[in-house]
C-alpha cells in the first residue's frame, strides 16, 4: 500500500512539472496603460496573445504571437490609422521596432544607442501611438509564433518559409485581425524593417488583390531588396560606394578635402560618381582599359578611405565584408560593424578578409533579449515557458519568383491613395541607404508615381532609431507621412 501511495505521489509530482509547453492557439491578455508622448498623456490598451492561421480548408496550421496597442482616450477610435508592423530576417521576431522605435516602451540605452545595464525598458516619449494604433506581428517560428503540425505529420515548410508563402499567409492573418478588431474603416499602413521591406512590398499587392484591403501607406525601414542584394552584379557593387563614404567619414578616414565637409555635403558627390561613372566602368569587367581601371581605383579610394592598391587587387569589386575589416586595419586594427558601422570590434588577427563577428548585433542581442522577455511577462502579463525566438529557424527560405517590386507598383497604380516612405541609416552596411534609394527608383519605371515616394536618411545604422536624435526625427517623419497620406475626403481617382 505504501509503495502504491509513493508511486501515485511521484506520478502527480512529475505531471505537475511536465506540463505541455504549447501556447493556446487563440488567446489574449489585456492591460491598460498610460504614456506621455510629446508632453501629452496618452491612455492606451495593450492586447497581446495568439491568433491562428488557417489554410484553405479551414484547418489551423499555425498561431502567431502579436501585440496590439490601441489608444483609448479618443473619439471614433476605430477610424484612427492603424500600422501593421513587421521586422525582417527572415526569421526575426518583431522585437526591434516594438521596443526600440514606434511602441510606447523603448529599450534602456544611451543617447547614441549603446546598451546600458541593467537591461530593461522605459517610456517612449516619441512613440507614434498618439496618431496611430499599432500591431506588431511575429511570423511563424519568431517570438512565440509556431506552426501547428498534426501528430504523425511533418512540417510543410513550403507553407511559411519563402517570399510568396510568407506574404500569402500573413495577408490572410491580417484580414482576420482587422475584422476581429473592427478596423476596416481605419486608414491602414504596413511597415517592415530589413527583409520586412521585401515582405511589405509583397503584402501591398497581396492585401489589395486577394484580401481586398487597400492601404494608405507602405513604410520600408532599411529595406532589403533581393533583386539587387546578393546578385553579384556590377550595379550591386557600385552602389555600395556611398555607404563606404559614409562609414569612412564617420571614422575620419577620408581625405582632408572631404573630411572637412559635413556628411550630407559629401554623400551627393559619392552618389553622383557611383551612378554616372562607377557603374559604367564596372560594367566593362575585365575589358576595361588599364588606364581607366587605375583612374577608377584612385577615385574609389578617394571616396572610401581604403587604399587604391587593395581596390585594384579586387578588380574594383570590393566586398562589404572586406571593407569592414580593411577600413581601420592600419589605424588601430579594429573592425567596423555590419548593421551599424559606428560600432568597433576586436578580431583575433588584424590580417584577414572579413571580421570574426558582427560587433553591433552581439551588442543588441544581449540587451534586447532580456528586455523583451521581461517586458512581455511583467508589463504585458503574458506568461509562458515557451522560448521567445528573437531569431527563429526558417531555413531553407525560398527566394524564387521574387516579384514584390512589381507587386508594389501595381498596388500603387491601382490605388491612388497609396504612398511609400523609405527610412535608412547612412551607416548601415547590410542594406545600404543608397541601395534603398535605388530600389525606390526602380519600382516605377514610368516615373508617373515618383511624387508618391519619399526617402529619409539618418546619421545612424540599420536600426537608425536606436540613436535618440534619430528616434525622435524618424517618428516625427512617420507622423508627417501619416498626415500627408490621409485621404482628406478626396476621391480615389487620377
Amino acid at each position: 500500500m505504501r509503495k502504491l501511495l509513493l508511486l501515485l505521489t511521484i506520478i502527480c509530482f512529475v505531471n505537475a512539472f511536465a506540463q505541455d509547453k504549447r501556447i493556446p492557439l487563440d488567446t489574449t491578455v489585456v492591460t491598460n496603460n498610460e504614456v506621455v508622448i510629446n508632453g501629452k498623456k496618452i491612455s492606451y490598451q495593450a492586447t497581446t496573445g495568439m491568433q491562428p492561421v488557417w489554410d484553405d480548408n479551414g484547418e489551423i496550421i499555425a498561431s502567431l504571437y502579436y501585440t496590439y496597442y490601441k489608444r483609448t482616450n479618443v473619439k471614433d477610435a476605430y477610424k484612427r490609422p492603424i500600422i501593421m508592423s513587421f521586422n525582417g530576417g527572415p526569421g526575426s521576431a518583431s522585437v526591434w521596432m516594438h521596443i526600440a522605435y514606434t511602441g510606447p516602451k523603448v529599450l534602456k540605452i544611451d543617447d547614441e544607442g549603446y546598451p546600458i545595464q541593467p537591461y530593461g525598458v522605459k517610456d517612449n516619449p516619441n512613440s507614434i501611438l498618439d496618431v496611430a494604433d499599432i500591431v506588431y506581428v511575429n511570423p511563424v517560428n519568431t517570438g512565440y509564433s509556431r506552426p501547428v503540425v498534426k501528430k504523425g505529420k511533418k512540417l510543410d515548410k513550403s507553407k511559411f518559409f519563402g517570399i510568396n508563402a510568407d506574404v500569402k499567409y500573413l495577408a490572410g492573418w491580417l484580414n482576420t485581425f482587422i475584422t476581429r478588431n473592427n478596423r476596416w474603416q481605419s486608414p491602414k499602413y504596413i511597415i517592415g524593417e530589413s527583409y520586412g521591406g521585401t515582405r511589405v512590398m509583397g503584402l501591398a499587392a497581396e492585401l489589395q488583390n486577394r484580401q481586398w484591403m487597400y492601404l494608405n501607406g507602405v513604410i520600408m525601414v532599411s529595406p532589403a531588396d533581393y533583386l539587387v542584394l546578393r546578385t553579384g552584379s556590377s550595379v550591386e557593387s557600385a552602389i555600395n560606394l556611398p555607404y563606404f563614404t559614409a562609414a569612412a567619414w564617420y571614422h575620419k578616414m577620408l581625405p582632408a578635402e572631404l573630411q572637412s565637409k559635413d556628411l550630407l555635403e559629401v554623400l551627393p558627390l559619392s552618389e553622383d560618381y557611383a551612378i554616372n561613372e562607377l557603374i559604367p566602368a564596372m560594367a566593362k569587367g575585365g575589358f576595361i582599359s588599364p588606364e581607366e581601371r587605375d583612374k577608377v581605383a584612385e577615385k574609389m579610394s578617394y571616396f572610401s578611405g581604403i587604399k587604391k592598391k587593395v581596390i585594384l587587387q579586387h578588380n574594383l569589386d570590393v566586398p562589404k565584408s572586406y571593407f569592414w575589416k580593411e577600413l581601420l586595419r592600419d589605424k588601430n586594427g579594429m573592425t567596423i560593424g555590419r548593421l551599424d558601422s559606428r560600432y568597433n570590434g576586436i578580431d583575433k588577427r588584424v590580417a584577414g578578409d572579413s571580421p570574426d563577428y558582427n560587433s553591433e548585433i552581439t551588442s543588441w542581442l544581449h540587451s534586447f533579449t532580456p528586455a523583451i522577455n521581461y517586458y512581455i511577462r511583467e508589463h504585458l502579463n503574458f506568461k509562458t515557458d515557451v522560448k521567445y525566438n528573437v531569431f527563429g529557424p526558417v531555413s531553407p527560405w525560398d527566394r524564387r519568383n521574387n516579384d514584390v517590386r512589381e507587386g508594389l507598383r501595381q498596388a500603387m497604380a491601382q490605388n491612388p491613395y497609396l504612398k511609400v516612405l523609405i527610412q535608412s541609416g547612412y551607416y548601415d552596411g547590410a542594406t545600404t541607404y543608397f541601395n534603398a534609394k535605388y530600389t525606390m527608383w526602380q519600382v516605377d519605371p514610368s516615373g508617373k508615381m515618383k511624387d508618391r515616394f519619399e526617402f529619409k536618411g539618418y546619421r545612424s545604422g540599420h536600426m537608425m532609431y536606436l540613436r535618440n536624435e534619430d528616434l525622435k526625427k524618424s517618428n516625427d517623419d512617420l507622423r508627417e507621412f501619416i498626415k500627408n497620406s490621409s485621404a482628406k475626403g478626396k476621391a480615389a481617382k487620377y
